[in-house]
């Protein structure tokens, strides 16, 4: 037997209307919950009496800035005169030019030269000695040590003693060239007595040169040179 349900007691047919009855429910509560607005007691203390018509309102006390420091003033005057003073300041007193003014001369101031060494280096001084020769050379200090070689070999002769005692090595040669443009002040250092010996000689046979000067002063101007002594 197949059982039949009473229409007027189905829900289905009403569950549209329960459902758009339920959301406007829902709507309204949220809304009334979101404008509530709650308000405190306030006591007459908090307010004053706006119905008083004599009642006057106190105004809060203005904020009161504190003065700016004065900027201090140095004088530029450390004593200055007051102004009921009779004493009167110091005024500069400008020296106007007067072509009647009478200027005194001035003494001549007499310069004293430097003092010329005695002796100055070949390669300092200003005018070297020239070896005779090298007068019309371009380059008179040049010409001059091709003339000192030269010389050293026209007139070496190796010595016999020192040939047979083996003895070779360099001398040291050192001399002056005076200011009458004679040699002198000879220095020798080598190894060996004979190798001096003929250093010595070699040197005695310069000719007379033509001194070195100064500032137009001959002066006298030392050289030196090696020689070598070598055994073949």
């Amino acid at each position: 037997m197949e059982v039949k349900k009473n229409e007027k007691l189905r829900l289905e047919k009403e569950s549209g209307l329960f459902f758009v009855f339920g959301l406007s429910l829902v709507l309204t509560l949220t809304y009334i919950a979101l404008e509530w607005k709650t308000f405190h007691h306030i006591t007459e203390s908090y307010y004053p009496d706006l119905e008083n018509p004599d009642y006057v309102f106190e105004e809060a006390p203005p904020t009161v800035k504190p003065p700016e420091p004065k900027p201090k003033f140095i004088p530029l005057i450390k004593n200055p005169i007051p102004n009921d003073s009779d004493e009167e300041e110091d005024i500069l007193d400008f020296i106007e030019s007067d072509i009647n003014t009478h200027i005194p001369s001035v003494p001549t101031i007499d310069y004293v030269e430097e003092d010329i060494p005695e002796e100055i280096l070949i390669n300092i001084v200003e005018e070297k000695p020239i070896f005779p020769g090298c007068e019309n050379a371009t380059d008179t200090y040049s010409c001059f040590q091709e003339m000192m070689q030269k010389h050293i070999r026209k007139n070496f002769k190796y010595p016999e003693r020192a040939i047979a005692m083996n003895q070779e090595g360099k001398v040291y040669v050192r001399f002056t060239i005076q200011k009458d443009g004679s040699i002198d002040e000879l220095k020798l250092r080598g190894p060996f007595k004979l190798l001096e010996e003929e250093a010595s000689r070699i040197i005695s046979k310069l000719p007379q040169m033509t001194p070195g000067k100064q500032r137009g002063t001959p002066v006298k101007v030392p050289f030196s040179i090696p020689i070598n002594f070598v055994l073949q």
